[in-house]
C-alpha cells in the first residue's frame, strides 16, 4: 500500500490549534488568520490572512507583524539572480522618502519635479548623442518593460501610416517584429499584447547565443515594423551587434526601397556601454536607431520603479500617441500605459546623474566588470566550468600600456576586453560531465541556495535549450569580497558533490521537492498560460 498521500498544511494548523472553552464558531480563529509574534504582550488577537479585519491593529503592531513576514524574504543583496539594484547612499534615501508622496503625471501641481524629469532626459538623449538633447523626445516608465512596448508601439504606427500612405493593407498580412530568441520576454510580451507578429531569430553558438543579424535579414519584410537589437543579452550578458544590423537593414533599403528602424533595448547596457565601451557604436549615432530603453534601477544604480524611453527626434513619435491633459489645472501631455506614479525614482535618478557624473558612472561600470573578470577566470581555471559570457577575453589587439621600460597589457581598461554587461554565464565543463555525469548542475542552485545565495539555473533559448546554464550578475553591491565568498561556496559544493558519499539520493529529492512541492502563494495553477515560446521568462 502506497504511504504518500496529499497532507494539507493549513488543514494540520487548524486541527491541531487549542480551542478557548468559550469557543464560538462566528468569533473563533482558523488557519487562513496570521497570528502576531507578539499577541500576548500587545493583546493582539489573529489576523485574518484573506480577508479585511473587522478591527484594525495600531501601527507600531501592525509593523512589527508585516516586518516579522518579509524577515522570510531572501537577501536582497545576494540575490546574484536579478539586475535590479539595491542600494542607494543615505542622502538619496532620505529624498525618495522626502517626495514619497508626489505623483508624477500632476505637472501643474509639481512644476519643479517635471523640470527634473525633463533634464533626466535631456541626460541620456545627450548620452546617448541624440542629435538634439534640447528637445529630446522621451519619458519615465515604471521599468524597461513599459519602455519598450511604448517604443514597439511607435514603430508600428509608423508603419501602419506608411502603409496606409501606400494604399496597402494594414490587417493582411499584418505586422510583424524580429528579434533573437534570447529576448527576455517583455519584447514578446509586446508582440503579444499589442498584435505583432514575433519572430524568433534561433542562436547559435557561433553567434554567441544572441541575435545573428545575417539570420535575422531572413526574418525581414515589407511588413516588419522593425527589429529589437538587445545592449546586453539577459542570458549570457552578451551585446548584439548593432552596428551589423544597422549595416544589414541600409543595404536591404538600397535594394527593396523599405526602411526598417531598429529599436535598441539596452535596458541593462544602454548605462554601460557609455561608460565602459564608449567608442562602441550602437546608439543614435547609427541613424537607423529611432529609439532605446533602460532601466533607472538597474545599472542606472536607483531603486527599483524607474525605466527610461528617449526617442531620436520628434517624427519617430506619431502625435496621435500623445494624450493632451486639461483636468489637473494646465494642458499637459502624457504618453505611457500607466497614469499616476511616484515621482520618487525619478527624482532618485537624478540623484544619481547629480552625485556621480560620468567619471562615477565610468567607476562604477569598471569596478562591476573587473569583478566579473574575477569570478569568471577562477571559475575556469577549476577546471569543472565553462563561461559562456566573453567579458574576461581580451581582444585581439588589446590596447597595450606602455611605459619607459616595459610595455604590458591593460589590465583594467574594459575596452581591451570583449564588450558585454558584468554578468558571468556558466555551466559544467564537458570533461567534468564525462567524468560526473550523474551529478546535475540545477543542485548547485539548490545548494547555494542553502547559503544565501540566489544563482539561477535554466536553459538557454532555441536552439540551444538543451544548454543548461548558470548566472551570477555583479551589481555594485557585489564586491570583490563577496565574489571571493561565491567562489568558496561554489567550489565547495562541488567538491562535496563529487565525493562518493555524497548523498545523490537525497539531492534528486531536494531538487524534486523545491521544483514540484514547494508552496508558493503566487505560482498559476499548471496550464493557466499559453506554452513557452522560449524568450526568457524568468526573473530579471
Amino acid at each position: 500500500m502506497a504511504l504518500s498521500r496529499h497532507i494539507n498544511p493549513d488543514r494540520l494548523i487548524r486541527e491541531s490549534k487549542e480551542k478557548k472553552s468559550n469557543h464560538h464558531h462566528l468569533i473563533g480563529t482558523d488557519s487562513d488568520s496570521t497570528c502576531h509574534p507578539y499577541g500576548a504582550r500587545y493583546g493582539t488577537a489573529s489576523i485574518p490572512k484573506f480577508h479585511l479585519p473587522s478591527k484594525g491593529a495600531n501601527a507600531q503592531t501592525t509593523y512589527q507583524l508585516i516586518h516579522d513576514e518579509l524577515s522570510l524574504d531572501g537577501s536582497p543583496c545576494l540575490n546574484l539572480a536579478s539586475f535590479v539594484h539595491t542600494w542607494m547612499p543615505e542622502p538619496a534615501d532620505k529624498l525618495m522618502m522626502e517626495n514619497m508622496s508626489k505623483n508624477l503625471i500632476d505637472q501643474d501641481e509639481y512644476p519643479m519635479t517635471q523640470q527634473i524629469h525633463t533634464r533626466c532626459v535631456s541626460i541620456l538623449a545627450d548620452l546617448w548623442h541624440a542629435p538634439s538633447t534640447h528637445q529630446a523626445v522621451g519619458t519615465a516608465t515604471t521599468g524597461s518593460s513599459e519602455a519598450i512596448q511604448l517604443g514597439g508601439l511607435a514603430m508600428k504606427r509608423l508603419w501602419q501610416e506608411r502603409r496606409k500612405a501606400e494604399g496597402k493593407s494594414i490587417h493582411e498580412p499584418g505586422p510583424n517584429i524580429v528579434m533573437g530568441a534570447n529576448a527576455q520576454v517583455a519584447l514578446e510580451k509586446f508582440a503579444r499584447y499589442f498584435e505583432v507578429e514575433c519572430r524568433l531569430v534561433p542562436i547559435s553558438v557561433e553567434s554567441k547565443y544572441r541575435l545573428d543579424p545575417k539570420k535575422a535579414m531572413q526574418y525581414v519584410d515589407e511588413n516588419t515594423i522593425g527589429v529589437y537589437v538587445i545592449l546586453g543579452s539577459t542570458y549570457t550578458g552578451h551585446y548584439e551587434p548593432v552596428k551589423e544590423m544597422s549595416d544589414l537593414l541600409d543595404e536591404y533599403e538600397q535594394k527593396t526601397g523599405i526602411s526598417v528602424p531598429i529599436h535598441v533595448d539596452g535596458a541593462s547596457g544602454a548605462f554601460i556601454a557609455p561608460f565602459a565601451h564608449p567608442k562602441l557604436l550602437w546608439d543614435f549615432k547609427l541613424p537607423r536607431v529611432v529609439s532605446i530603453n533602460t532601466s533607472g534601477h538597474k545599472f542606472g544604480l536607483a531603486y527599483v520603479g524607474v525605466g527610461w524611453v528617449v526617442w531620436r527626434s520628434k517624427e519617430y513619435l506619431p502625435k496621435d500617441l500623445i494624450f493632451e491633459l486639461h483636468y489637473l489645472g494646465s494642458v499637459e501631455y502624457s504618453f505611457s500605459l500607466n497614469f499616476s506614479r511616484p515621482a520618487a525614482p525619478v527624482i532618485a535618478q537624478y540623484f544619481n546623474f547629480v552625485h556621480l557624473g560620468f567619471e562615477g558612472y565610468r567607476a562604477v561600470a569598471k569596478d562591476d566588470l573587473k569583478n566579473a573578470r574575477l569570478l569568471s577566470r577562477a571559475l575556469e581555471r577549476s577546471g569543472w566550468y565553462t563561461v559562456l559570457s566573453d567579458i574576461h577575453r581580451p581582444k585581439a589587439g588589446g590596447i597595450l600600456q606602455k611605459s619607459a621600460q616595459t610595455i604590458s597589457f591593460d589590465e583594467e581598461n574594459p575596452e581591451n576586453y570583449e564588450e558585454g554587461l558584468p554578468v558571468v554565464s556558466f555551466r559544467f565543463s564537458d570533461s567534468f560531465q564525462e567524468s560526473y555525469p550523474e551529478i546535475q548542475q540545477k543542485w548547485i542552485q539548490i545548494l547555494l541556495r542553502t547559503k544565501g545565495w540566489i544563482v539561477p539555473n535554466y536553459e538557454l533559448a532555441p536552439d540551444l535549450e538543451k544548454v543548461e546554464i548558470l548566472r551570477v550578475v555583479i551589481r555594485e553591491n557585489v564586491t570583490e569580497s563577496l565574489v571571493d565568498r561565491l567562489l568558496e561556496d561554489i567550489i565547495e559544493i562541488t567538491q562535496d558533490l563529487i565525493k562518493l558519499e555524497s548523498p545523490t539520493n537525497a539531492l534528486n529529492l531536494l531538487g524534486s521537492h523545491s521544483d514540484k512541492h514547494r508552496n508558493n502563494p503566487g505560482k498559476m495553477d499548471e496550464g493557466s498560460a499559453s506554452t513557452s515560446s522560449g524568450t526568457y521568462s524568468k526573473q530579471c
